[in-house]
């Protein structure tokens, strides 16, 4: 049995990825939030859930503790609770985690909107941890599947991506998690 954790499981994107994951076969999924009450019951179902908040270490160990990937799905402070929970994830030994951050984050001068993803991203990549980063350009509520990777240092393209079209390429991950072992990649829609 495969054990997922969804850290922030309440944002708008992680709903699409539950959706993608829940069902996969021999997959038993956590979600951690700060408040059970943002899931829907068509989400939670058959789901185990933790209430917690990834600024609080302990939250978040007990949280990370027997699973085998960890999903981040945060926003705020980035740079604390990535720490959090790259010393948890080192403290329980749990190694693979796939993280979201932003397109954007290497443009100089960096904007300020994008320094707490900036900083996501340099924690996790010094963690010793097998990471896949993703670096998705604007979100849409679009229905459709279609996007493009580019790999870190090349240029990003395409344009703003559907949630749905993440939360594939995630579930992808999930069921291979080999692919994209300590990547950093850019995504988006085609053009």
């Amino acid at each position: 049995m495969k054990k997922v954790l969804i850290i922030g499981a309440g944002g708008s994107l992680a709903k699409y990825v539950i959706k993608a994951i829940k069902d996969l076969r021999n997959t038993e999924l956590t979600l951690f939030l700060r408040n059970k009450n943002r899931l829907s019951k068509d989400q939670s179902e058959n789901c185990i859930i933790v209430e917690g908040d990834a600024m609080n270490y302990a939250d978040i160990k007990k949280a990370i503790a027997g699973q085998d990937i960890v999903y981040v799905n945060l926003a705020g402070n980035l740079d604390a609770m990535s720490k959090n929970i790259v010393s948890a994830m080192q403290e329980t030994g749990v190694k693979r985690i796939i993280a979201i951050s932003s397109i954007g984050i290497y443009e100089m001068p960096l904007k300020t909107v994008l320094v707490p993803y900036r900083k996501l991203v340099d924690v996790i990549e010094r963690s010793g941890l097998d990471y896949t980063i993703l670096r998705p350009d604007w979100f849409t509520y679009g229905n459709e599947v279609d996007y493009a990777i580019t790999k870190k240092g090349e240029s990003e393209t395409g344009s703003a991506i559907s949630r749905k079209s993440i939360a594939a390429f995630i579930e992808t991950i999930i069921e291979n998690p080999d692919l994209y072992k300590n990547e950093n990649l850019g995504i988006s829609r085609p053009n």
